[in-house]
């Protein structure tokens, strides 16, 4: 993975941060985990969010848009897929030191009420 430049030029920067605000917003972060087992279609990913339809497809426009999934019709149907797999890894770094933080505050709380 190549390094960033230091100081960070303030047009990376920018874009940087337009990415992180894509994956920064919860229902987004669900679609893209939902998208982790392969494609799927918005009735699928409707129901699997339990949201509605309008509200799936406004969020996937946002995430197609900044190139984080590929859409593909399938006659009347469009199915999903993500199109940067690079954006788990950053999930994954950033979740699992919540994680992490998560239960040690757990452990911490059971250990005082206990």
């Amino acid at each position: 993975m190549p390094r960033l430049p230091r100081p960070i030029p303030a047009e990376l920067a920018e874009l940087i941060a337009a990415r992180l605000r894509v994956i920064g917003d919860p229902t987004r972060l669900r679609l893209l985990d939902a998208l982790r087992d392969g494609e799927r279609s918005v009735q699928q990913l409707t129901e699997a969010l339990g949201t509605s339809q309008q509200n799936v497809s406004k969020h996937l426009g946002v995430l197609l848009n900044a190139g984080l999934v590929s859409r593909r019709k399938v006659g009347t149907s469009s199915l999903y897929s993500v199109a940067d797999p690079s954006v788990y890894a950053l999930c994954e770094q950033v979740c699992g030191s919540l994680q992490a933080q998560l239960d040690e505050l757990s452990a911490l709380v059971a250990g005082r009420t206990g």
